[in-house]
């Protein structure tokens, strides 16, 4: 008998990687996606808790700097992916197993973070490096697959590939010059997309980036929530706090929910369909490393706080452990306020609300209930954009 082509049985799992429609109406997350979510999250909790520890034991300096080193490999990573899922996703089996390469990579990521916030970088840049290659490896298949994106692919498969020579070539750097080392190795690393964007755009989907931001968002408040009643938990255990733990807790919680009502208040995909420049989807994308982070650090921020309440800290004073908590929630009000809303913003109440609170949530470290009065402003801020915007049409 003569032997029948094989072609058709081989692209049912594998497709041509070409550049998605921008316009695809339904896009939305797809699972492989959301598992990639919620194994960076772990990451991202590992960070948090390493933040935590840092600050209980007045170490406030080296734990908010090692954060941001580890929070930039956990973030960068996540965002590279979420840009390139969304113009060139073809869900078979190739896509997958890059994609579960660089989940593989992310965990890494995540149990190296103990060891990264000690000094020890080798386990951290293995993971990091191992996600990015895997990426590379998806940017030459688009390259090969798409003429009209080959350009652009080329240039983020050497970009990505030349920044990670540097990454290895950082566990050699000296001590005292790994965080130079640092600044312009992410400076680099930030630098591919812009460069190879100039040359020819990716065709990535609004609602469907927004929708990725989004859903990042929720799960990194959900670590807050998490981590919160984590400590709420060990704090009980001890006796006489139970009442200003209730009231910790009642209080976190309505921060917590301000936060989500804040980001989520205004459509994400407004500013990107609005002005769909590369400057304002460059700004926008990076602009929110400040959001995760700070929303992360606000976790951190109350567990510090419930250490506090329970006199558990004895190398923290009580202004510290606050700015535990108000930093980040000022930095979130200002970030949502910078990427949502904007300083020129019609509705001047919200223009004008946002860095006002801001301010008086760092005012609030001051106070003798740091967090109460931080959620207090937080809720107020809430109640503000809900009657200055009632009756205005939505933006889609």
């Amino acid at each position: 008998m003569t032997e029948q082509p094989l072609r058709p049985e081989i692209r049912v799992w594998r497709r041509p990687m070409r550049s998605r429609d921008r316009g695809e109406h339904h896009r939305v997350a797809t699972p492989l996606e959301l598992l990639f979510d919620l194994c960076f999250v772990v990451a991202v909790g590992q960070a948090a808790a390493q933040l935590h520890h840092a600050l209980a034991e007045g170490h406030t300096g080296h734990g908010v700097l090692s954060f941001a080193m580890v929070f930039f490999a956990i973030w960068w990573g996540w965002l590279n992916f979420s840009w390139f899922a969304s113009a060139f996703d073809t869900d078979d089996v190739p896509y997958r197993l890059a994609t579960l390469v660089q989940i593989a990579g992310g965990l890494t990521v995540a149990a190296a973070v103990s060891s990264a916030f000690e000094g020890d970088f080798r386990l951290m840049v293995a993971g990091y490096v191992l996600m990015r290659l895997a990426l590379v490896v998806q940017w030459l298949r688009a390259a090969r697959s798409d003429p009209s994106c080959r350009p652009a692919a080329l240039r983020y498969a050497a970009g990505i590939a030349g920044v990670q020579v540097l990454w290895v070539a950082f566990l050699w750097v000296p001590h005292g010059a790994q965080l130079p080392a640092f600044v312009v190795f992410a400076v680099l690393e930030m630098a591919v997309p812009v460069w190879a964007e100039r040359r020819q755009g990716t065709t990535w989907h609004p609602h469907h980036i927004a929708e990725r931001y989004g859903l990042f968002t929720l799960i990194v408040l959900g670590e807050v929530i998490l981590g919160a009643t984590n400590a709420l938990k060990e704090g009980t255990a001890e006796p006489g706090h139970l009442g200003a733990l209730i009231s910790l807790a009642a209080a976190a919680l309505v921060l917590v929910f301000s936060m989500w009502w804040l980001y989520f208040d205004r459509p994400g995909h407004a500013r990107l369909v609005r002005r769909p420049t590369m400057f304002t989807s460059m700004s926008w994308g990076y602009g929110h490393y400040f959001i995760f982070a700070s929303a992360a650090a606000v976790g951190a921020g109350l567990e510090v706080a419930v250490a506090y309440d329970t006199g558990a800290l004895h190398d923290l004073r009580g202004v510290a452990a606050a700015m535990a908590t108000t930093v980040p929630v000022a930095v979130f009000l200002l970030s949502v306020w910078l990427l949502h809303i904007g300083p020129t913003n019609e509705c001047r109440p919200i223009a004008i609300g946002f860095p006002v609170t801001a301010v008086l949530v760092l005012a609030a470290s001051f106070t003798p209930a740091p967090v109460h009065v931080t959620a207090v402003l937080a809720a107020a801020l809430v109640a503000l954009t809900v009657v200055a915007t009632h009756g205005e049409p939505q933006p889609r």
